[in-house]
This record gives C-alpha cells, structure tokens and sequence, in this order.
C-alpha cells in the first residue's frame, strides 16, 4: 500500500492547478515524506523476514503454523508468550492468562451474565481473536464451530471469542506432545 500511496500522493500534486502560498516547499516536503515512508515499509519487510527465519528455527514452528489461521506473527506471539506451554498446568489456565473466559459482573446482591473480561494478557488476546477472526473462512470445523454458537444465540464477538477460546485447549492440547518428542 506504501507504494501506491506514494504514487497517488505524487498524481494528485500533478494535477494541482491552483498555486497557494506555501506550494512550492511540498516540492520539498513530500518527497521526503515519500522517501520516509518507502524506508519505513522496507524496514518492516526486512524485520519480517527476519522474524520468520527466526521462527522457522523454532522446535514449535510446524506445529504452531499448522493451526489455520496462525501465520508468522501469530505464531511469534505464541512463542513469546506461552513458550512451550509448560507454565500452564491446564487450558483453562491459559485461557485465562489470555484473558478469554468468560466473568460475570456482580455488585452486592445483583448478578450480570458472563461477558468477555478487561484483563488478560493483551497481545495473546488479541492474537487468538484475530487468529479465531482468520480461520473461519479457512478452516470448516471453526467455521462449523462459530456458526453453532451463533445459532445458540451468542453475538458475532462472544462466538469468536468461545472460538478463540476453543483454539487455546487445541492449542495446549498439541503443545506437551511437540515438547515430548523433541
């Protein structure tokens, strides 16, 4: 998008017909914008390559990346932030750290149903709802899954995230295998 942002960005200034005070400095400015912004996204591509050789190093990595929906940011996250799973004495306990299952709301004697809590780790939240979000399209049984739970009622973001939820047990489920046989 880098570059055709550039490329609209110089279009629009060609086509600029009326001259205000101050146009001829984005003769300046822009390109330099421009050139910023080019390095920006081949810095990123360079740290991603990177990251993804990093990866493949990785005992887990076959393991994690066969989860559909998991790709290599996913995956780093993963590795970051579970490791090897072994901190964790059951899914739930994962599920938690991650900040995926479900709390209830209570204050004094009244009680409110169970919602999606605040707390949580934060990138692992968010890398099993995008990675839960990714994999309905590619993987028929999540889809399944996500179509049965809105089917018993649960809004768009409550099915993703029992999806997300059910990604995590899979998840730790495959873990003490790959640990064990390494």
């Amino acid at each position: 998008m880098a570059g055709w942002l550039v490329d609209e960005v110089f279009d629009a200034l060609d086509e600029q017909t009326v001259v205000v005070p101050g146009t001829g400095t984005l003769d300046i400015v822009i390109p330099s914008l421009a050139a910023s912004l080019a390095a920006v996204h081949d810095q990123r591509r360079a740290l991603e390559a990177q990251m993804s050789t990093l990866l493949e190093a990785h005992p887990l990595h076959p393991v994690l990346t066969s989860m559909p929906g998991v790709g290599v940011r996913t995956a780093a996250v993963l590795l970051v932030t579970v490791g090897d799973g072994t901190s964790f004495p059951s899914a739930a306990h994962l599920a938690s750290y991650a900040g995926i299952t479900p709390t209830t709301k209570s204050s004094g004697t009244s009680i409110h149903g169970k919602h999606a809590p605040r707390d949580g780790n934060r990138q692992l939240k968010r890398a099993m709802f995008l990675s839960a979000f990714a994999c309905m399209n590619a993987d028929p049984t999540s889809r399944t899954y996500y179509d049965r739970q809105r089917a018993h009622g649960k809004t768009h973001t409550q099915a993703l995230l029992r999806l997300a939820r059910q990604r995590i047990s899979v998840l730790f489920a495959m873990l003490p295998t790959i640990t064990l046989a390494a």
